[in-house]
């Protein structure tokens, strides 16, 4: 099954991470900094402004100014899902998420953007219908996608641009 396949080679990563650091962005300044993961329980900082570090791995919620500053001064890729709270397709995908988040920590920065609560951005970016995925890169959209698919169909859409 190629579900399963896939799966299995992105676990093997995972654990071959074990010990060492992935790169993690700065929300405040946008630089990549080298996060250890044995840190996993303590506060680790940016090494140019000193801010808190999101934790690689995580799926963060984040506000307008945070998802523009990872947009334009990340060098990892940001996944960024537009999404509401009322919409069932939307909580269906945020598994899927959250373990394409983990198996891309250091690869990739998976943020979300709940369109209620922020619809000017919803509107700047054109957001239509939810869920909506975009994956930004150095400033420039590399594709969007919108509506529940597969967790498998994230995944290979995701490795293809990102």
């Amino acid at each position: 099954m190629p579900s399963f396949c896939l799966m299995g080679k992105i676990a093997k990563k995972e654990v071959k991470m074990n010990g060492k650091k992935v790169k993690v962005s700065c929300f405040n300044c946008g630089q990549t900094n080298n996060y250890p993961l044995e840190a996993e329980d303590k506060k680790v900082i940016c090494g140019r402004c000193h801010s808190p570090l999101p934790r690689p791995g995580d799926v963060l919620e984040v506000n307008p100014d945070q998802a523009f500053s990872l947009i334009s001064r990340s060098s990892l890729p940001v996944l960024i899902d537009f999404y509401s709270h009322t919409c069932p397709p939307c909580q269906m995908m945020a598994p899927f998420l959250e373990r394409l988040a983990r198996r891309r920590a250091g690869e990739l920065m998976v943020i979300k953007i709940e369109v209620d609560r922020y619809p000017e951005m919803a509107a700047q970016f054109g957001i239509q219908s939810v869920p909506t995925f975009a994956i930004f890169h150095r400033n420039s959209e590399r594709g969007r996608i919108s509506g529940a698919m597969p967790e498998t169909d994230l995944a290979l859409w995701v490795a293809k641009l990102a």
